[in-house]
């Protein structure tokens, strides 16, 4: 995990510091995956995985029950799990689709994020990976974690309020903006 989170860029001071918080947590524990809900340990492996129709700038987002936030599809990396293989997991098991990067795949952006509000707080060590898609990609989404999903333009992304998603997607968008 050490060496997948060293090699990705970071995009800005706060990513910098994401990046270097979970490389020092890496080298403090090997307990980095969740065994029970919500918070054992307090501090967890997630990954997201956000599909994105590059031609546009397009992204899909799930409307997610519990956490009442758009977000991209992902969950919690299991053990001996490589996070892009989680992603891609989730994307089988969230919207019936294949993922489209490689199981060895690097994830473009690293986020540490507290929740509140669904328990009593833990902390999301999350990789986020891209997948390549086009808006007529036919889906079914999990009618039990996620009360639907939607396409969101750029325009309708970047005009939004932060706290209709991740606290950190609208920087996500802009790395994912920049690299392209």
């Amino acid at each position: 995990m050490h060496e997948l989170v060293a090699k990705v860029t970071p995009l800005d001071a706060m990513e910098s510091e994401h990046i270097a918080d979970t490389l020092r947590w890496l080298e403090s524990t090997d307990d980095v995956f969740r065994r029970s809900k919500p918070a054992v340990p307090e501090r967890h492996l997630v990954s997201y995985v956000v599909i994105l129709d590059r031609e546009n700038f397009d992204v899909l987002l799930v409307d997610h029950a519990n956490a009442g936030l758009f977000l991209p599809p992902g969950g919690h990396v299991e053990p001996d799990e490589h996070p892009a293989a989680t992603a891609r997991r989730e994307c089988r098991e969230e919207l019936g689709i294949e993922a489209s990067f490689s199981e060895s795949s690097t994830p473009v952006f690293v986020t540490v994020t507290t929740t509140v509000g669904l328990d009593a707080g833990h902390t999301d060590v999350s990789l986020w990976f891209i997948s390549d898609a086009s808006r007529n990609l036919e889906m079914t989404v999990d009618q039990v974690e996620f009360r639907g999903s939607r396409w969101w333009t750029l325009e309708e992304v970047t005009s939004a309020t932060g706290r209709d998603f991740d606290p950190h997607f609208h920087r996500f968008m802009r790395k994912a903006l920049l690299a392209r």
